[in-house]
């Protein structure tokens, strides 16, 4: 066996397990979203979708941190250090959740305005943009491989739109299009802060406050947009309630806990994933097709996937004594 390959699999056994099982979790979780969101805009509006999603798992998530903090309560030394946050700290946990839902609000808009391949396609170059952020605003270096690797699996997902890319009208929808690019770079980047941000507060914390700040930008913009604000129907808040609880507490709550030992590029990498079970859910509960084509792109992904996790850049090289 030669050195690369002792490196490759050296670097494949030492990936911290909880945080990769909380990864793939996240994943999955994040995958059921769009099933979700199909159900719930069946009564009302992508804007309004997206903020129920957010104020709903705000109030979870308010709930679980209360909990948490419950066993420290005799412990003033230590809660006083986390409830005293410095203006730079508000400031980062405040731009993570702008971040969060003005993408969500790009991502919507574009779906409205070009056509899913085409936002799609555009949506998934968020890891571009989280290594071309790391670069520029963190001076982050990444190995060959590791770039490789990202563009091999960005290759992938684009082999799983290209039969509906060549079947459009390509030229009449650069409005949409920009708006997907939008929602890539703001996705993009919350990965990045959200990394800083785990070096001092634990997962929940910083999903508590991006989810509320979320939720308070978006009534706004749903109010303006003339949506319907809630459900009318049991199927509605199941369907939002399920897209709070599945696709934002556990997937991007996830999401956010395994950044302690993984790096921000890494982790959004890996999101690339989601397609692929999003196609399989959509086999198994809607009974749509999976063409040939698209278990092509599958084997493209996954050695994308393969070639990142193999490079030195997956784990972080200081590991946070922050819980959870």
């Amino acid at each position: 066996m030669d050195a690369p390959n002792k490196v490759s699999r050296l670097q494949l056994l030492s990936l911290p397990i909880d945080s990769v099982a909380a990864l793939i979790a996240s994943i999955t979780c994040l995958s059921f979203s769009p099933i979700f969101i199909r159900l719930s805009e069946l009564e009302i509006g992508p804007n309004a979708t997206a903020f129920n999603r957010f104020w709903i798992a705000a109030i979870g998530f308010w709930l679980v941190n209360s909990f948490l903090n419950v066993p420290h309560q005799k412990q003033n030394t230590e809660l006083r250090i986390h409830k005293t946050l410095s203006r730079p700290e508000i400031g980062l946990l405040i731009a993570d959740g702008m971040l969060l839902s003005m993408g969500t609000i790009c991502w919507t808009w574009s779906l409205t305005n070009t056509s899913v391949a085409n936002s799609s396609i555009i949506h998934n170059l968020i890891p571009i943009f989280t290594i071309l952020g790391g670069w520029l605003v963190f001076g982050k270096f990444f190995e060959n491989r590791f770039i490789l690797g990202t563009f091999v699996a960005i290759a992938g997902v684009m082999l799983l739109e290209v039969n509906d890319l060549f079947s459009l009208n390509i030229g009449q929808q650069l409005t949409g299009d920009f708006a997907a690019l939008l929602s890539a770079v703001f996705f993009g980047v919350h990965p990045l802060i959200a990394e800083q941000l785990r070096t001092k507060f634990n997962a929940v914390t910083i999903m508590t406050w991006s989810s509320t700040t979320s939720f308070l930008l978006l009534l706004p913009v749903t109010i303006f947009a003339q949506e319907q604000l809630f459900p009318s129907s049991v199927t509605g808040w199941f369907s939002v309630i399920g897209l709070a609880f599945v696709g934002q507490m556990l997937g991007i709550g996830l999401w956010t806990y395994c950044l302690k030992n993984l790096s921000s590029g890494f982790a959004s990498l890996v999101g690339l994933l989601a397609p692929i079970f999003s196609s399989l859910e959509g086999w198994a509960i809607f009974s749509e097709n999976i063409e040939p084509w698209t278990w092509v792109s599958f084997m493209v992904i996954l050695f994308g996937m393969y070639l990142a996790i193999s490079s030195k850049f997956a784990i972080k090289s200081q590991v946070n004594n922050v819980p959870l």
